[in-house]
């Protein structure tokens, strides 16, 4: 048949390989939007502040700032912990809550959301490309009449290739510097880091920041 004739030349391989990063995609969507991101618990406060890092951090902060207690759940915050009023919870490494999963990016789940972001950019750049190759163009009312639907998927697919882009280079840039969304956007009003000796105590080099966080 033409379906055996077509898998033994290898012209299935592509359009398989097509349909697993898409389900991958939908995978880890599930999976990021739907797990803990960090959340800190109440049974957690005595742990607070006593990572390796943070006790770095410590030294190059004034002694007369203090790990504050949450006013909305009453949790005593570790440090780069915020509150999203949206999870009604504490986060701890708290990047941001992202619209898009429903769920707020934080330690537990940010390096997945990479992964998620890297997978969906590979999938849209692959569906741009399939949809460009099926473009032909003619300038005719008849053409646009057959053409609009895969025509507005091919603008629809490029709009999303670029946001999914640049959300990705600056989540990997932030990485880079080992800061968070809300530590770079709102550094002047963190008091951990508005008082701190180095203007950003956290990062370790390029390197070691993308180790500590991936690994």
């Amino acid at each position: 048949s033409d379906l055996q004739k077509q898998e033994e030349r290898g012209e299935l391989l592509q359009p398989l390989i097509f349909v697993l990063l898409v389900l991958c995609s939908v995978l880890l969507y599930f999976k990021v939007s739907l797990m803990d991101p960090g959340f800190v618990k109440a049974e957690e406060e005595a742990k607070a502040g006593k990572s390796e890092e943070q006790s770095m951090v410590i030294a190059q902060v004034p002694s007369h700032i203090k790990m504050r207690r949450c006013g909305y759940c009453m949790v005593k915050q570790p440090m780069r912990a915020k509150h999203c009023q949206l999870c009604q919870h504490c986060v701890r490494r708290y990047d941001h809550h992202c619209p898009w999963i429903e769920n707020c990016v934080g330690e537990k789940n940010h390096p997945l959301f990479i992964v998620y972001l890297s997978v969906q950019l590979i999938v849209l750049l692959w569906g741009g490309h399939v949809a460009w190759s099926g473009l032909y163009f003619e300038q005719s009312w008849d053409w646009l009449q057959h053409n609009i639907f895969l025509l507005m998927s091919f603008l629809l697919i490029v709009i999303f290739t670029i946001v999914v882009l640049l959300l990705l280079m600056s989540h990997l840039y932030l990485i880079s510097c080992n800061t968070t969304t809300w530590e770079f956007m709102s550094h002047h009003r963190i008091s951990y880091l508005r008082h701190s000796e180095l203007e950003n105590p956290f990062d370790q080099g390029v390197v070691l920041n993308f180790w500590k966080f991936f690994c």
